[in-house]
């Protein structure tokens, strides 16, 4: 099997074993992260409208992520949609990110970091 991406083992069993590339849970994070209230954008200006016309890769813009021993550590730079707290909004994010990765692949998630890169005027509620 030729892999040329960063992959990481999650299940070895009978039937064979299961790898994801990290950048699968970079892609799941953007998820997440975009469905928060608040959340402007990620950082690179790539907001959902334009996920769906420029493809899924495009999403883990922003993101940053780590595996060792099974554990993750996520950093996620975003743009916050001006008017909203950014401590509540931070929060949410950090919860919604870890839950997902979790849930989608087995993993625990250890640290969830938020970085504020800018304010998006344009998302003004």
């Amino acid at each position: 099997m030729g892999e040329d991406r960063k992959t990481f083992k999650i299940k070895d069993g009978n039937l064979g074993e299961v790898k994801i590339a990290d950048e699968v849970v970079a892609i799941i994070a953007g998820l997440a992260a975009t469905e928060v209230e608040g959340v402007g954008s990620m950082a690179g200006n790539i907001t959902n409208e334009l996920v769906s016309k420029l493809g899924m890769k495009n999403l883990s813009k922003g993101i940053r992520v780590e595996v060792l021993d099974g554990k993750v550590s996520v950093d996620v730079a975003l743009n916050i949609s001006y008017g909203y707290s950014i401590p509540e909004v931070s929060a949410k994010v950090q919860d919604r990110v870890k839950n997902a990765i979790e849930n989608m692949t087995g993993l625990e998630v250890s640290i969830v970091n938020i970085r504020i890169a800018s304010v998006d005027m344009g998302s003004n509620k």
